[in-house]
């Protein structure tokens, strides 16, 4: 099985090519920077994944998709080779997309004011918190609650 689910944003904005011929296909290339869970001290915070998608999944990049969307994809790995001008073989690895919805509110994304993407995870303030972050049940409730 070759399966990959990422979640990430888009470090650039896509490049949508058409094929040629009768029926021509869009083919959209761009990567996302994807957040690693763990990190040893002196690693990188992030992976960046180079990404492709034809057809609707394409038009849908290029339509919708900018530098910092944060993006959720389904796709598989796909590894290639081809020489070079300078006559060396280079091998590449992709990850073909066969889904992406949008990871975060358009409102989240526009309030992201440092342009790399990135933006803190706000906690709300519990209403009527005690110490311990449960709330407090006035006394004399107990006859209101359906259980006891």
């Amino acid at each position: 099985m070759n399966k990959v689910i990422l979640m990430g944003r888009l470090t650039r904005d896509p490049e949508v090519r058409y094929s040629q011929g009768e029926s021509s296909l869009a083919i959209a290339r761009f990567s996302l920077a994807v957040d690693r869970r763990f990190k040893r001290p002196g690693e990188p915070d992030a992976d960046f994944i180079n990404c492709v998608s034809f057809g609707k999944t394409a038009e849908f990049a290029e339509k919708y998709l900018k530098q910092g969307t944060k993006v959720a994809a389904v796709g598989r790995i796909q590894t290639g080779s081809y020489t070079n001008k300078d006559g060396q073989k280079v091998y590449t690895t992709d990850v073909v997309l066969e889904e992406v919805e949008f990871a975060e509110s358009k409102n989240a994304s526009n309030n992201n004011h440092d342009g790399t993407g990135y933006q803190p995870a706000q906690r709300p303030e519990p209403s009527q918190a005690v110490g311990d972050g449960f709330m407090n049940i006035p006394d004399g409730i107990d006859e209101e609650l359906p259980f006891n």
